[in-house]
């Protein structure tokens, strides 16, 4: 991605009061400009010259193809560990990120600014950054702006939790934010505005999350969640109940006394008698000032200190002061006064009672402040000297820490104190940038819920209403991002299942920096003998990992306060004071109080005229969507509502997008709903999508997408857990991987649609469409291509089309060994061989490999096809003689015939086959069968046809040919109809075969000739019958699986293969013993190149030893260059010098999908001819140059003569008959004889 526009690094700073001034230069900064800074940097051209090749295709088992245009493309498939991207489309259509983060983007909205418009951008994400590789992660909890002037992006610091809704508006230049988190004095809910940073609503927030935000018709900001009223946490009945472990702390004094008993900081810990002596009481050196220091694994908010003060021979402290480490700041402090009971307070010289009656006195903090650390300093003492017989830290924070040591103490004396059981190969990590040290434990494949576990038991002191959140530490800090996965989040947290939902979360754990996760609300009962709340940590089985890190460090429980009066709705008027006795007077807020108990909204919109709600409620009047007029604040029921619950929408004009889990409306007046639909606003009536998807939808989001024609139109994404569209009219059930595209111009899924349309796979989460100033944006993780064809793709010059026919994956899979001996085998799915065939007025396409597909007459096709573009694109296949699970690996056609290869097995007009098959193309059907090929795995690889007498020879492994002994290769003499040996010296296993000259045929494989002499490349002379080892072969590095020409002539030769180190070789020959290898550090092992193909060009690139400048050697496969970050390519094209992505291809199940070759109409590759000419062509061309060179000789003399002739006047003789006989006696021969030697001033001649 280019950058028009300098970079600029967000601030470092994370503090609140940072945050105007930081604020301030973001805005000053955006660029006033009609242009957008998002853009892409073009690849250059491949600049193929493909006029002399007509119709050229490519073959792979793919779902979607693009050409590699732009740099940022890439086969990478879309992310499943909970990350998203922010995207924007490259000019070929393929959707690109511009900005990447550690997890979901929930919500964008726009604000325009005096200064330019910015996106803002919601989400549970703890680190956004540029997509490109110098981009550098930046912390950013929930909430961050993208600039689209300058394509930078600036995190919002403030928040503690996520994102789940956000609304810009435009009038009074604010962003409402809504989600579940915490910002100074406001829980769920906070406005921000330019130049302002954050700012508190008139209330406090609400008690549970938001989940959506919208501006009513009426211009009242509307909040949809799950809450009961307004209000932020509540400090608990009985304050500082919870007590902070000191034991597990570092303790240290400072000028300790050294005599024997009293010198031990520790011994004042878990000392709640007061009693002085030794091993009860600290003392420092006498008449000296002295500390006692603490410092913890983890961090606290104390709330309450209590000091037991010493006595021990008159000694004691008599003031002191607190400090907060690491902020290094003194405390303030209110406390009872015991010798007047009043309130008092101090700061850095707070008192200490002597009186031997007051066991202990307690302080507590004016001000709430984090650390892990803290120090009392000893200022003034009783008697010789300082001391301190005992000390307590409280608070109210509850928390159950997974190692076991920071939960509250035993000897506390606490009932039921937090605790946690860990179970698993965990070890202790240290905090480093967190605030707490966790467990990690390393989980090795598979990933069971059994594998290890962490159970949480908390201090529960009342029952009430609360948020228990899950904390995580980030991953960047110990370096194990890429071994997080997911997790699963259980527990019950009443003992009357009733009361309560079950917790049943799964959560990812691939968050970059700390965050926390809300994995309850609700009603929790209080800890008792016969029951205690607990939440049980487990990873998610079945996690494709082969090493899982997994994390564990605490759980907290917040009680929450609530205004009440509200249920899930609540409208505020901006500028007005906020009154909860006038709740009632709002149509929403009355709307929200009518749902029943436990009710939640999860989407609104708005029109001009109404607001939709939608969630899981109901009401006497609807449920789950439901619409607000805003004419006369009446409820409209849509059609009572729908009879599941609805979780997103999209409003498109007057159309309302709705997904969820639903299958028609309550009255059911519209069914076959399930799970998306569409309200006409205008007309009140539902209609469905097709038939709806098979799962639930969680997300609905706008696109914009070329269609029919250049204009982007809108459609419609729906995401959730389904993977098929439903049939319905003439389409059938479309296989999809939890996306799904609703084209409203076509009334159909983008996926049934018989047009050249983009691939499109993944999540989309949120969008913003066409804004002032920039392209669409969009939010997801996608794996986007610029065209969607299945198997087979047309190339046509700079652009790709699409086979007019629909190929599917077989549902079983082939998978063969590569080579004799070897152990590696490979997956054999899609069009693995194609060809054009124009004989005879045919005009046919025909595709092969282990598919499936449809005839135009509606049955179903295994492994090979046939397209008659002379019938309107007719689909046939062969019958349904051949075994479905066969696979063809090999076609040719000779006259009418086809030949068709692979590990094909049938019964074909009552014979058995094996290997081979033959089809007429002129009469379609089968031809009388070769004898089957059998022994080794009876495949054939490999077919070349010898043009000069029309055998047709085939390699694979095999070892008989009916019962003729022919290992590795035979040929079929077509005009014989008999299998014949090709020579008598080779056996072994052939990948590739390829007619040099038309006598010399190239083998590759896995070979040995003569019954001794091992060779991965062979050649075989036709005229001999015979075969011997290539030369030069012996400095191959391992068995070759493709071949091709170099040369017109077959004189020079590529070949790629495996190493046997398990690496691809990529190497060149001119026939003379002497091999080149090109590539060897840029192709890295895990390469797999199906298909080689020398092409022309149609501009030079610079000269090269290897290829000379007007062609190029294309490979196809699945190809990984260390010089393309993108990971792997499917066609890549070499100039001699450096490799290049070509083609881009994605497959089901998210994998990137291969190319396994290129096939054209013709096979024009050398057309501009620089191979070396047979000799046979040189001697008549010399002939002929001769020839030539003596007519021009002889014409040239004539001519001279005749010139001679006229300078001397020369008459031509009478020609008539009767003076021929006696001319000779009129000349006089010395006259005759003298004329030889005119017109010369040499000499005469030398004898």
């Amino acid at each position: 991605m280019r950058l028009s526009f300098a970079r600029r690094q967000a601030a470092p700073s994370y503090a609140t009061a940072s945050l105007i001034p930081f604020t301030i230069s973001l805005l000053s900064s955006v660029a006033v400009s009609p242009a957008t800074a998002i853009t892409f940097n073009p690849v250059p051209s491949a600049n193929l010259d493909l006029s002399r090749l007509g119709r050229v295709a490519f073959a792979g088992d793919f779902t979607g193809i693009s050409l590699y245009q732009f740099e940022g493309q890439s086969e990478h498939p879309y992310r499943t560990n909970g990350s998203e991207q922010l995207l924007a489309r490259m000019p070929n259509g393929v959707l690109a990120p511009i900005i990447d983060t550690d997890a979901t983007i929930r919500a964008m909205c726009t604000l325009d600014t005096n200064n330019g418009t910015v996106v803002v951008l919601g989400g549970n994400f703890t680190s956004i950054r540029r997509s490109d590789h110098d981009g550098r992660a930046l912390e950013s909890t929930g909430m961050a702006l993208f600039d689209p002037a300058t394509a930078t992006v600036t995190p919002l610091p403030g928040l503690t939790g996520q994102v789940n809704a956000l609304y810009c508006d435009q009038k009074s230049k604010t962003v409402y934010v809504g989600g579940t988190f915490v910002n100074a004095n406001s829980t769920n809910a906070v406005a921000w505005q330019p130049g302002k940073g954050w700012i508190n609503l008139p209330f406090a927030g609400f008690n549970g999350p938001v989940t959506s935000i919208t501006k009513a018709p009426n211009g009242n900001v509307i909040f949809g969640g799950s809450f009961t009223g307004l209000g932020n946490t509540s400090t608990p009945s009985t304050p500082d109940s919870q007590v902070i472990n000191l034991g597990s702390a570092h303790i240290t004094g400072v000028s300790s006394t050294t005599v024997g008993g009293f010198s031990d900081p520790r011994a004042i810990i878990c000392k709640r008698a007061g009693e002085d002596g030794p091993g009860n009481t600290w003392l420092l050196h006498d008449n000296t000032p002295g500390a006692w220091q603490a410092r913890f694994r983890f961090g606290f908010r104390p709330t309450k200190l209590r000091l037991y003060n010493a006595h021990q021979d008159g000694r004691g402290t008599k003031t002191w002061r607190f400090t907060a480490l690491p902020i290094n700041g003194i405390m303030n402090f209110t406390y009872i006064d015991p010798e007047t009971g009043q309130n008092a307070s101090c700061t850095n010289q707070c008192p200490l009672s002597h009186n031997k009656s007051v066991l202990f006195q307690d302080f507590h903090f004016v001000n709430e402040i984090g650390m892990n650390e803290f120090r009392i300093d000893i200022s003034e003492w009783y008697g010789a000297g300082g001391g301190l017989n005992g000390i307590e830290l409280f608070g109210d924070d509850i928390f159950a820490y997974a190692i076991n040591d920071f939960n509250e103490p035993t000897c506390a004396g606490i009932k039921f104190p937090s605790q946690a059981t860990a179970t698993g190969p965990w070890y202790v990590s240290p905090s480093r940038e967190s605030n707490t040290e966790y467990l990690s434990a390393q989980l090795m494949a598979p990933i069971t819920e059994s594998s290890a576990s962490v159970v949480f038991e908390p201090d529960i002191k009342e029952s009430g209403y609360y948020a228990v959140n899950l904390y995580t530490p980030g991953c960047l800090q110990d370096n194990s991002c890429t071994t997080r996965g997911q997790i699963r989040i259980t527990g019950k947290m009443t003992a009357d299942p009733t009361k309560s939902q079950p917790i049943e979360v799964d959560l990812y754990q691939t968050n970059n920096f700390d965050k926390y996760d809300q994995i309850y609300l609700g009603y929790i009962d209080a800890s008792s003998d016969s029951f205690r709340p607990a939440v049980t940590m487990t990873p998610l089985a079945g996690q494709p990992l082969n090493v899982m890190t997994f994390v564990a460090q605490r759980v907290g429980f917040t009680l929450i306060n609530s205004t009440g009066g509200l249920n899930g709705l609540y409208e505020y008027e901006p500028g007005k004071r906020v009154n909860a006795n006038e709740f009632v007077k709002s149509a929403f807020n009355r709307l929200g109080s009518s749902f029943t108990s436990g009710s939640a909204v999860s989407a609104l919109a708005a029109s001009s005229d109404a607001t939709y709600i939608a969630g899981n409620f109901s009401s006497s009047s609807a449920r789950n969507i439901v619409a607000l007029r805003a004419s006369d604040a009446s409820i409209q029921s849509l059609d009572g509502g729908l009879n599941g619950k609805v979780d997103s929408m999209f409003l498109d004009g007057t159309s309302l997008f709705v997904g969820g889990s639903f299958t028609s409306t309550m009255d059911n007046s519209t069914k076959g709903l399930n799970n998306v639909a569409v309200y006409d606003t205008v007309k009140d009536t539902w209609s469905p999508l097709g038939a709806g998807v098979n799962g639930h939808v969680r997300r609905v989001v706008g696109m914009t997408m070329n269609i029919t024609g250049s204009t982007p139109e809108v459609v419609v994404s729906v995401s959730g857990v389904f993977n098929q569209t439903l049939p319905f009219s003439n389409n059938p059930a479309v296989e999809v991987d939890g996306l799904a595209v609703w084209v409203p111009s076509q009334n159909n899924w983008l996926q049934n649609l018989d047009l050249p349309v983009e691939y499109i796979q993944g999540i989309l989460s949120a969008s913003i469409l066409n804004f002032t100033g920039g392209p669409s944006l969009y939010a997801g993780s996608v794996s986007s291509f610029s065209l969607a064809t299945k198997g087979a793709a047309i190339l046509q010059g700079e652009t790709l089309g699409r086979v007019a026919v629909d190929i599917r994956r077989s549902m079983d899979s082939i998978i063969s060994k590569k080579q004799d001996g070897d152990s590696t085998t490979d997956v054999i799915n899609g069009v693995v061989a194609g060809v054009f065939d124009t004989r005879n007025g045919r005009n046919l396409t025909i595709l092969a490999g282990h598919f499936t597909a449809t005839a135009t007459n509606g049955s179903t096709i295994h492994n090979l096809l046939i397209l008659d573009g002379s019938k309107e694109d007719e689909v046939i296949g062969i019958g349904g003689q051949i075994a479905s699970n066969s696979t063809f690996e090999a076609l040719a056609i000779h006259g009418d015939v086809l030949f068709a290869g692979g590990r094909v097995t049938g019964n074909v007009n009552g014979v058995e086959v094996n290997g081979l098959v033959t089809y007429n193309l002129a009469t379609r059907a089968f031809n009388t069968q070769p004898p089957a090929l059998t022994g080794g795995n009876g495949t054939v690889t490999s077919i070349a046809v010898r043009d000069s007498t029309g055998d047709v020879y085939v390699g694979g492994t095999f070892q008989l040919a009916g019962s003729l002994e022919c290992p590795g290769v035979c040929f079929y003499s077509t005009s014989a109809s008999q299998w014949n040996q090709a020579g008598q010296n080779l056996e072994g296993s052939v990948s590739s075969l390829m007619w040099a000259t038309n006598n010399i045929l190239l083998a590759g494989g896995n070979l040995l000739i003569n019954g001794t002499t091992p060779s991965f490349l062979a050649h075989y002379d036709a005229t001999q019958q015979a075969w011997d080892t290539y030369p030069g072969a012996d400095q191959l590095p391992g068995p070759v699986t493709v071949i091709t020409a170099g040369t017109s002539d077959g004189g020079q030769v590529w070949v790629s293969g495996v190493s046997s180190d398990g690496t691809p070789y990529l190497m060149k020959t001119d026939g003379s013993g002497t091999w080149q290898r090109a590539g060897q550090s840029i192709l890295m092992p895990g390469t797999t190149i199906r298909g080689l193909q020398i092409l022309s060009l149609a501009k030079s690139h610079p000269d090269s030893p290897l290829l000379h400048r007007d062609e190029a050697l294309l490979l196809t496969g699945s190809i990984l260059l260390s010089n393309f970050t993108g990971s792997t390519a499917s066609a890549v094209l070499f100039d001699g010098t450096s490799f290049t992505p070509y083609a881009l291809t994605t497959n089901v199940g998210n994998q990137p999908g291969s190319i396994s070759r290129i096939f054209s109409e013709r096979s024009d590759f050398f057309a501009k001819g620089r191979g070396r000419m047979p000799l046979v062509f040189v001697v008549l061309i010399s002939l002929a140059i001769s020839l030539g060179l003596v007519l021009l000789i002889v014409v040239a003399g004539l001519v001279l003569d005749r010139i001679r002739k006229k300078r001397e006047g020369y008459v031509p003789a009478p020609t008539s008959m009767y003076d021929r006989g006696s001319g000779i006696q009129r000349i006089p021969p010395a006259e005759l004889l003298e004329g030889l030697g005119r017109g010369k001033a040499a000499a005469a001649p030398k004898v």
